[in-house]
């Protein structure tokens, strides 16, 4: 295991600082000219940082499989109804409610097995905070319609873990093919085996390659995949 290998693992619990942004960006620059160049065209990317909790996490479970810009004009909407968004407030609207906001038939049902799970007490969002990665995916992987795109996003931008890299991201698969010339878009699979050198700074990684996405002026929104 390298130097930078082992500083990371000492920290896997933590959040990314902006220290350790930095840091993680020179280790990856060193290791992939492809990614120096967009940190060179580009700068730095943002952190992208979210509040830890019940919104963030129903937030990211509307984003899945629709644009963000649509997702977002859902949760703005959801927000002006139920002023406190808690799991309890969240409970209290019925299914015309939801779909006059905007919530399809499955979300609805995703969003309020969320929100039964943490008032009955099976879920403890803020006990995952103390678990490694893997232990947090599958305590979120039980409840329905929470698969691994949706645990990465919520790890990589809530809990600002390190190593976490969402494969099934849209955006990213198509910012790979662009950066490294690819004749076709790569699977998840063949993004995950492609990008283990970037280990263990790949959430770093990610963040560079929606920023490289982003760049582009046609890419308004970002379409994700779970």
């Amino acid at each position: 295991m390298t130097l930078e290998e082992t500083s990371a693992q000492a920290f896997k619990l933590e959040s990314l600082t902006q220290e350790s942004l930095t840091r993680g960006l020179m280790v990856l620059a060193n290791l992939d000219s492809d990614l120096a160049r967009i940190l060179e065209t580009l700068g730095p990317p943002p952190m992208w940082q979210r509040e830890v909790g019940f919104a963030t996490l129903l937030c990211i479970i509307l984003e899945q499989q629709v644009s963000l810009a649509a997702a977002r004009a859902i949760f703005t909407r959801l927000c002006g109804v139920v002023v406190t968004l808690t799991p309890e407030n969240f409970l209290t609207l019925d299914d015309v409610q939801l779909k006059a906001i905007g919530f399809s038939r499955q979300k609805i049902l995703y969003c309020r097995g969320l929100a039964d799970a943490i008032v009955s007490g099976q879920l403890d969002l803020t006990n995952l905070e103390k678990m490694d990665d893997t232990a947090i995916r599958t305590e979120l992987k039980r409840l329905k319609g929470i698969g691994d795109w949706t645990v990465d996003i919520y790890l990589l931008m809530a809990l600002q873990r390190p190593d976490v890299f969402p494969k099934g991201d849209l955006a990213i698969a198509i910012a790979f093919q662009k950066l490294k010339n690819l004749a076709t878009r790569p699977t998840p699979v063949q993004l995950e085996a492609m990008t283990q050198h970037w280990r263990p700074w790949r959430a770093i990684a990610a963040r560079l390659l929606w920023h490289y996405y982003l760049s582009n002026a046609n890419s308004k929104s970002v379409t994700v995949s779970q």
